[in-house]
């Protein structure tokens, strides 16, 4: 039993705590008070501190729950983005960073050959955009299909649709890197058609926009969809041989093989 356990008070504002749901200040109040006696604070100050740590607390519960629900797929950042290989320049990446562009409900497109850092940069923005308080979602296009599927099957379009509307920033990576049927082209319409003007998206392909008539079903499909798309939106096109592939031929991210 600890000296908390043992301390009637202390069980005493353990179970206000959890009354006035405070469970960031309820784990640590006891240390904190040993502390401020010690080191003789106003008691002005524990009550901030206290306060403090709760705010801290659920500032980063909240984080992690915003991040688990974007379901980015891996943990790549700006502070790992190698601007000495990318062909995007530095002070693009830098604007793309301050994130106003998505407070502006602009979209980013990336089109590129593979391998030259178009979803390197969509998590990293995305991650960002985690941390600045925004509400991200990732997908693949065959997670698209698969969730305006489900939506019709279950007769929930409106709600799912809407829920759409309430994120800060939708990322769609590889766009036409697999065969896209009528149900994905469909599918990849009406997210885009949802989201714009009211969310940012993202889009990475292969593809320029300019070819998405030769990877959707519907040649105006592709036209309505890339209008609205590329309406207010920052189009980059990267370039060079794949940054993975040099990597891997530079023997980087594997431990060598010994003799």
């Amino acid at each position: 039993m600890t000296e908390a356990d043992s301390n009637p008070v202390a069980q005493e504002i353990t179970e206000m705590a959890k009354r006035l749901r405070l469970p960031h200040l309820r784990r640590n109040f006891f240390d904190l008070a040993l502390t401020a006696k010690a080191q003789r604070w106003d008691p002005i100050e524990l009550i901030r501190v206290l306060l403090e740590t709760e705010i801290t607390g659920r500032n980063a519960a909240t984080l992690s729950l915003r991040r688990s629900a974007a379901n980015l797929p891996g943990s790549r950042t700006l502070a790992g983005f190698d601007h000495s290989v990318s062909s995007i320049p530095t002070h693009v990446v830098n604007a793309l960073a301050t994130m106003e562009w998505v407070r502006r409900k602009e979209n980013l497109v990336l089109c590129g050959p593979p391998g030259t850092g178009k979803s390197f940069l969509a998590e990293a923005l995305a991650s960002e955009g985690i941390e600045a308080g925004m509400r991200v979602a990732w997908y693949r296009p065959e997670t698209i299909t698969q969730m305006m599927v489900t939506a019709k099957l279950t007769d929930t379009v409106p709600g799912t649709l809407g829920k759409l509307k309430r994120l800060d920033l939708i990322v769609i990576d590889d766009v036409g890197i697999l065969p896209i049927d009528q149900d994905a082209s469909e599918a990849l319409y009406r997210v885009i058609e949802t989201a714009y003007e009211v969310t940012s998206v993202v889009v990475t392909s292969n593809f320029a926009l300019s070819s998405f008539d030769q990877i959707l079903t519907s040649p105006s499909l592709a036209t309505a969809l890339v209008d609205r798309l590329a309406h207010h939106a920052h189009i980059i096109e990267t370039s060079g041989e794949s940054i993975r592939l040099a990597q891997a031929l530079a023997g980087k991210g594997v431990m060598p093989l010994q003799p």
